[in-house]
């Protein structure tokens, strides 16, 4: 019977801990297909506005979403080798509910305890902060001063931005709408002081409404983070490493690059909030 040499056992070990990794990383690719394209494909939620956004997506003519976050959700479905199915809602409050009832399988939306309670998020891709619009002729310079009596603050429903704007300003009348659309046509036809809604957002917007500021200061800061519903481990764990990975090799920066967004800066690697 011939000797086996050290090297050749080296080999036969090496080629044996390959298999079983490469065993391993199947099963957890199919336990992540499992749960995140249960139906066969990737359900993706996102939310739409006027102006398009890190979070925001706007419908071309033909009523497709366009934007980051269906670039991402595409990219997600291509590695994860299922179609891909994108369900675009009004606001972020709405892609909260219909993941927390696993309507769609991930979405893309700001994180807030709340939401915590409802889906699972992974890290955030972009850092968010939330400020106010005002209208024109305002003479308002930070949104402290919006936070008295009489003052008619607009965001949107369901949103962290609204809930923290009321936090922020009781003394304030602060509404709900169901869009962006809806808060800039109140503040085009000088029925709100100011719309709350995030920075790189109303950057888009405020072109709308001649003579409307932005503010500086900021009443809220938290990430835009990948989300899946509840109860789903290898769904999170898979789509916490596509934003990882997606930082690491450039794909994130390509997606704003193309979003025309070259000066927004993507959330460093393991950013949670």
């Amino acid at each position: 019977m011939g000797t086996t040499s050290y090297g050749a056992l080296v080999a036969i070990a090496s080629l044996g801990i390959g298999l079983i990794t490469g065993g391993q990383a199947m099963a957890a690719d199919e336990a992540a297909r499992a749960e995140l394209a249960a139906s066969g494909k990737l359900r993706v939620g996102v939310a739409f506005a006027p102006s398009a956004s890190a979070f925001f997506v706007v419908k071309d003519p033909s009523g497709m979403p366009r934007g980051i976050t269906v670039d991402l959700g595409e990219a997600l479905a291509k590695k994860l080798g299922v179609p891909v199915e994108i369900v675009a809602a009004p606001n972020s409050g709405e892609l909260v509910e219909l993941t927390a009832k696993a309507a769609i399988d991930v979405a893309f939306m700001p994180v807030d305890a709340e939401r915590k309670t409802k889906v699972d998020f992974g890290p955030a891709y972009f850092a968010l902060e939330s400020t106010c619009m005002v209208a024109p002729g305002s003479g308002v310079k930070s949104n402290g001063e919006l936070n008295r009596a009489g003052t008619r603050v607009v965001g949107i429903s369901n949103t962290t931005t609204v809930r923290k704007a009321r936090e922020t300003m009781p003394l304030a009348t602060v509404t709900d709408v169901a869009s962006v659309g809806e808060a800039i046509a109140l503040m085009k036809a000088g029925q709100v002081e100011a719309v709350a809604l995030s920075r790189d957002s109303l950057s888009g917007l405020v072109k709308d409404v001649p003579g409307a500021r932005i503010l500086d200061d900021a009443f809220q800061t938290t990430g835009i983070a990948i989300a899946v519903p509840k109860g789903r481990p290898a769904a999170l764990a898979y789509a916490s490493a596509f934003i990882e990975e997606a930082k690491a090799n450039g794909l994130l920066r390509q997606v704003f690059d193309k979003a025309g967004r070259q000066d927004d800066k993507i959330a460093p690697a393991g950013a949670r909030y």
